[in-house]
């Protein structure tokens, strides 16, 4: 509350406006430490990522798909597969061929660690070329004015 001084009458009356500045000021201050405070806190690692602009590969004849379901059970086609049998069944698949390269699918609620498990597996039984599968992102691919459908 501010008062009027230089007034002649013995009587002070009071001012109804309220002084921001003090109250600017410290937002000022408060902005600035956040500003500085920022970069610090977050990590920041440096990694040199690969461009994702990879050409669609061609699809092998019959490709074999081994697919990792949200409640962790494998799947090899359409087919359940134990996870202890999972070795005898793609070389029967394969036939024997470790250079086939196997399709690996997983739901998006598998964790990283489990996903990780069947690689092991893979690399176990001889099979080193994996694929992973993903969904497309057919928004991103497609260019601003272009069909989504084919000419």
């Amino acid at each position: 509350m501010s008062v009027k001084l230089h007034d002649d009458s013995d009587e002070l009356i009071e001012n109804h406006e309220i002084n921001v500045t003090p109250f600017i000021d410290v937002m000022l201050v408060l902005l600035i430490i956040f500003m500085v405070a920022a970069p610090l806190s977050t990590v920041d690692v440096a990694v040199d990522l690969p461009v994702a602009k990879a050409n669609p590969q061609p699809r092998p004849d019959k490709p074999v798909y081994l697919s990792v379901k949200s409640d962790l059970s494998l799947s090899l086609g359409n087919d359940t597969v134990p996870e202890n049998a999972l070795g005898a069944i793609l070389v029967r698949m394969t036939n024997s061929d470790r250079e086939q390269r196997i399709f690996l699918r997983a739901d998006k609620a598998v964790p990283y660690g489990d996903l990780m498990r069947v690689m092991n597996l893979l690399r176990a039984e001889g099979y080193l070329k994996i694929a992973l599968v993903g969904l497309e992102d057919t928004a991103a691919a497609i260019p601003a004015g272009a069909t989504a459908s084919p000419p």
